[in-house]
């Protein structure tokens, strides 16, 4: 499953009355039925996740290499780094 990141930013901005309106609303009446309970056997299963460090170098590539992730927009970077995480994890899979 890819992760998307957003800066605040990129969102649409909710509204001041918006914000008031949510404020208002009781703690008892909030409708909590759509987010499953987090009980003793989720926290016997979860994983404590911390991100790979990322480390600053300089890589020479192919222009077109370059032009063809760019050509996808903002956070091509981000797309080429999970390119080669694939390759990586495919390689150590089959080792």
């Amino acid at each position: 499953m890819a992760m998307i990141r957003k800066k605040l930013s990129e969102l649409e901005p909710i509204s001041e009355e918006r914000l008031r309106e949510l404020a208002a609303i009781p703690d008892d009446e909030i409708d909590f039925s759509d987010i499953p309970e987090l009980d003793e056997a989720w926290f016997a299963e979860a994983v404590v996740w911390t991100p790979p460090t990322k480390k600053q170098i300089t890589l020479r590539l192919d222009d077109d290499i370059i032009a063809f992730f760019k050509e996808s927009g903002k956070g091509y970077q981000t797309r080429m780094n999970a390119v080669l995480r694939a390759f990586v994890d495919a390689k150590k899979k089959r080792a």
